[in-house]
């Protein structure tokens, strides 16, 4: 019997380039098949700069978050490192900035599966399919069906299959073995057309290109599954590498097929690479691809707030009743609350849908790189210090620094900027009520007398020094 559990336990170690492989495979989703068409239409073809610098501080992060993960596990991974780094109010903080950021990434996802599928049905309004992949999804999660997991690795064979497919095709069409290309394939030459929004437009793109990296945190949690846990440094490297590639490569193929004035926000711009006169059905394969991703990611994120809810909750940062699950089985209060904030994105949908990506993808953005923010702090406390993991920690911070500043200079990705400054004062208000009602608690039950306090006092009398003298003056006197 011991023999067997050890062994299911060995199967679930990893070795680094497996988690390598999960890393590239779960990053992908709709922030790198539509979000890079957002980043292209504001920052040009010179985006791809930013993806690489993105990559490196993305893998800072992975590697501040791996290293304290191999020196200290904990199962809340970066909520209980900024807890133990910082106190209460930095556990209460990262657990909620985490959850708002999925909360709105979900969002962000649901948007773009609609924007997918209005492809093909262009007269539907869009809540109707936000609305219908967030039903199938929070089903989903509700049954907890026990064979997802399996679906969620045949998806994510899915995903890069999609990215080597258009690899293959762009080529083929740059070449001239595939004719009929809707665009003539240019190299991007010109102020004009490498700074469509100028220098300040640039910047604005970087935050997108963040956000491409998304889910990485997930990564450094995995990294406790490694048979040598000090591979995560290794892997993230390998897994960054391979992202980078991928995303400067296959972008950079799709500006040398599409004008500039072309890319928008309501189609990936790898569909709009792929339109070709002999290949009519090659765009709507790939449509169905991104859409198959892009549930995957979203299903995803609805299990990582389902989770990070139902922990908060049992930690005493969320009301209790969010950790109960119905029959001991069924986390139903932890999704209806959840559903309640879909419902805010469907609606979002429904009342604008025409800057709604924008926004909400900002948005989940930035609350991401906060929490990334968090992460590079409490590495500064927990680990040993040295000028490298210095030099690195505050590399990262800079680069997330810029990615958010950057938000300010475009009308499209600003409210997304004061939407997430909203979202950071309610966290913080609620967070200095929560501790402030936990202190007084604590010196409640402080000061709270002992119950048996008045029968240790009648004890002391009757058992004590006082006691035992005026007993020995009684038999004295009667003798």
């Amino acid at each position: 019997m011991n023999k067997s559990s050890s062994q299911s336990k060995e199967e679930k170690k990893l070795k680094w380039w497996q988690l390598s492989l999960l890393g590239v495979a779960g990053t992908i989703g709709t922030g790198y098949f539509l979000g890079s068409g957002l980043a292209i239409s504001i920052g040009g073809p010179l985006v791809l700069f930013a993806y690489i610098l993105a990559a490196v501080g993305t893998y800072v992060v992975f590697d501040a978050l791996s290293r304290m993960t191999a020196d200290h596990p904990e199962q809340g991974s970066f909520r209980s490192y900024a807890k133990k780094a910082f106190g209460n109010w930095a556990g209460f903080g990262s657990g909620w900035v985490y959850w708002f950021s999925e909360l709105l990434i979900m969002g962000s996802q649901l948007t773009a599966l609609s924007i997918f599928s209005r492809f093909w049905f262009p007269a539907v309004p869009m809540w109707i399919f936000a609305a219908g992949f967030a039903l199938v999804g929070l089903l989903i999660v509700f049954f907890g069906n026990k064979g997802f997991d399996r679906v969620e690795n045949v998806l994510a064979v899915i995903k890069i299959a999609a990215i080597l497919m258009f690899l293959v095709i762009a080529v083929a069409l740059l070449a001239g073995w595939i004719g009929g290309g809707k665009y003539t394939p240019k190299f991007p030459l010109g102020y004009q057309v490498l700074f469509p929004h100028g220098g300040l437009g640039l910047w604005s793109a970087f935050l997108f290109a963040f956000y491409a990296y998304g889910g990485i945190e997930v990564l450094g949690i995995m990294s406790n599954r490694l048979q040598k846990p000090e591979d995560a440094p290794k892997a993230g490297k390998v897994m960054l590498l391979t992202l980078s590639s991928v995303y400067v490569l296959s972008i950079g193929l799709a500006v040398i097929m599409v004008p500039q004035g072309v890319f928008n926000s309501k189609e990936s711009p790898f569909v709009l690479a792929l339109r070709s006169d002999h290949l009519a059905f090659v765009p709507h394969l790939f449509n169905g691809v991104l859409i198959v991703a892009g549930f995957s990611t979203m299903t995803a994120s609805l299990y990582a707030v389902t989770s990070m809810m139902i922990t908060l909750a049992q930690e005493g940062d969320a009301p209790k009743l969010f950790s109960r699950k119905w029959k001991d089985k069924y986390p139903f209060y932890a999704l209806l609350l959840i559903s309640g904030g879909i419902s805010g994105a469907v609606v979002m949908a429904l009342l604008l849908p025409g800057k709604v990506y924008e926004y909400i993808t900002t948005a989940a953005g930035l609350m991401l790189l906060y929490n990334w923010s968090f992460i590079l702090l409490s590495s500064g406390k927990l680990l040993k210090a040295n000028k490298l993991s210095g030099v690195k920690r505050w590399t990262g911070l800079i680069l997330i620094a810029a990615a958010v500043v950057g938000t300010l200079f475009h009308k499209l990705s600003r409210p997304g900027f004061y939407i997430s400054l909203l979202l950071v004062a309610l966290i913080a208000g609620c967070d200095w009520i929560v501790q402030k009602v936990r202190k007084k608690r604590e010196k409640a039950a402080n000061e709270k007398p002992d119950a048996n306090e008045p029968f240790d006092q009648q004890h002391r009398l009757e058992n004590g020094p006082e006691f035992q003298i005026k007993s020995i003056r009684m038999r004295k006197s009667k003798s």
